[in-house]
């Protein structure tokens, strides 16, 4: 069965260009245009990863992974961050948030290919 992994971006271009290299390693996708409507979309259902933006309307990528850290359901559920902000503070708070890994824009796809096959267990 495949894996599913969470895209949380305000940019539709780029949820489309993640979500096409993820479906291309056989990964299912769903999309969340930003923090407040990736959270709408953890309605239990088995999510392996999510893949967030920090800057985002409404709510901002590291206020939905503190959010998501609180629901027993995805307490354990792998996160990146893509993002163009690579501030240490900024870095260090997504860590202490519970973020796993940090990838900054733009980004080639077979490195988030790479980061996300380590970070989902088989």
């Amino acid at each position: 069965m495949a894996k599913t992994i969470l895209i949380v971006d305000d940019s539709a271009s780029l949820r489309q260009v993640v979500g096409i290299a993820l479906k291309s390693a056989g990964y299912e996708v769903l999309e969340g245009s930003d923090g407040q409507d990736g959270l709408n979309k953890l309605s239990g259902q088995k999510i392996n990863l999510i893949i967030s933006d920090v800057n985002m309307p409404n709510m901002d990528g590291l206020t939905m992974v503190k959010k998501i850290k609180e629901n027993p359901t995805y307490k354990f559920t792998p996160i990146i961050m893509l993002t163009t902000e690579s501030g240490g503070d900024l870095k260090a708070e997504g860590k202490a948030a519970g973020v796993k890994a940090w990838m900054v824009k733009p980004f080639k796809p077979e490195q988030m290919l790479d980061a996300v096959s380590k970070l989902i267990t088989p």
